[in-house]
């Protein structure tokens, strides 16, 4: 991949033109679409999940859709359940696509295939958000490097923008750092965050120590400030942090507004935990203000895409300027690894083939089961 392209590649998650429409207009920002509500894991803390519903036809999730853009969404992020197990996945990114939205795709990566991955790319699929909980499965998740790291390789050359996130739990804790570690160092911008409650206010998985969990977010914090490629926003973290420490943050829920959720069933939601026997076919531009208030159930609220983006449309200089600064932090890097590259003699398949995202660094091997960092960096 070309320098430039790398380093456009670092600025390109904002869609700035029209995301910066959406911070002053009454118009949404992000709709995450449910495609389906079926998948082929049970990871024990997941509460967007149901087998015994079948996948919604694919005439009604263009019809949404339509709707969805008719009322000025932007983006559109495919999720599920598993979005891959929908037979017509590449024909809805393509529809997506048509419509003009700025399209994502979340999935466990399982069932991503070499020819998947391209007949996506084709469609136009813009980013892939795989999740990766540890190196290793547990009875708690299935999500692991062990399955994914090899179709990593997929990715290379590729025009689709992978991340990685993994969920932040006392299962998972042990092997966070590895999985960290591991999307790092192959140039992938990859996160880990902290697990949240289900609709009725429960923890399915036991939330793990506060202090290792602290220092857990506190050291990609500094890994953040340092330039590297933490996928999470500075705003999200040090909210993160003050949910670990019992301090307020002091914000309005854009959620039902600027973001907003649509089911399996065609129901809109305002978030993944709130949800409304509203049918998006019947929702209104002025449905979607009414939902931009504080709410009871935002006091320690853990649907991160809801926090990130109240933070955003609040603060939206601060907010699109640590990420900015921090994204331009990793520049300098980036072009020492393509003049080295250039001068390095050996044959191009002579080496390692798990660089994705334009990264040129060589990927150590990560180790199975590094233990949580230690509280000095």
């Amino acid at each position: 991949m070309k320098l430039l392209d790398q380093v456009g590649r670092e600025f390109s998650g904002y869609n700035l033109l029209e995301s910066a429409k959406r911070l002053v207009d009454r118009k949404p920002l992000q709709c995450s679409l449910y495609v389906t509500d079926r998948c082929n894991l049970d990871c024990s803390y997941c509460t967007e999940y149901d087998n015994s519903q079948p996948h919604p036809p694919l005439e009604d999730l263009k019809a949404w859709l339509l709707k969805i853009r008719a009322l000025g969404t932007m983006r559109i992020a495919l999720v599920g359940g598993e979005p891959l197990t929908h037979p017509d996945i590449v024909e809805l990114v393509r529809y997506c696509r048509e419509l003009g939205f700025a399209t994502s795709l979340t999935t466990n990566g399982f069932l991503l295939t070499k020819a998947k991955l391209h007949a996506l790319e084709k469609a136009g699929l813009q980013v892939m958000q795989i999740s990766v909980d540890r190196m290793t499965p547990s009875p708690i998740t299935k999500k692991t490097f062990k399955t994914i790291l090899p179709k990593l390789d997929f990715f290379k050359n590729s025009k689709i923008s992978l991340h990685i996130t993994g969920v932040l739990c006392d299962d998972t804790l042990p092997e966070s750092t590895a999985v960290l570690e591991t999307g790092l160092a192959r140039g992938i911008p990859t996160e880990v965050r902290l697990v949240h409650a289900d609709p009725t206010s429960f923890y399915r998985v036991q939330r793990g120590s506060p202090a290792a969990l602290k220092n857990f977010i506190e050291w990609m914090i500094q890994r953040k400030q340092n330039g590297e490629k933490i996928h999470t926003n500075a705003a999200v973290l040090d909210y993160q942090l003050s949910l670990l420490n019992g301090t307020p943050t002091d914000w309005t829920c854009t959620a039902g507004y600027k973001l907003f959720f649509v089911s399996a069933q065609g129901k809109f939601w305002e978030c993944s935990m709130v949800k409304t026997d509203k049918h998006i076919m019947d929702i209104t531009p002025e449905d979607l203000h009414a939902n931009y208030r504080k709410k009871p159930c935002q006091v320690g609220c853990g649907v991160y895409c809801a926090v990130s983006t109240s933070l955003l449309i609040e603060n939206p200089a601060k907010v699109v300027g640590k990420e900015i600064i921090s994204r331009a932090k990793r520049v300098p890097a980036l072009m020492r690894s393509a003049f080295t590259s250039r001068s390095n003699v050996l044959p191009s398949d002579a080496r390692s083939p798990q660089h994705v995202n334009g990264s040129g660094d060589e990927a150590p091997p990560a180790k199975p089961h590094e233990s949580v960092v230690s509280s000095t960096y």
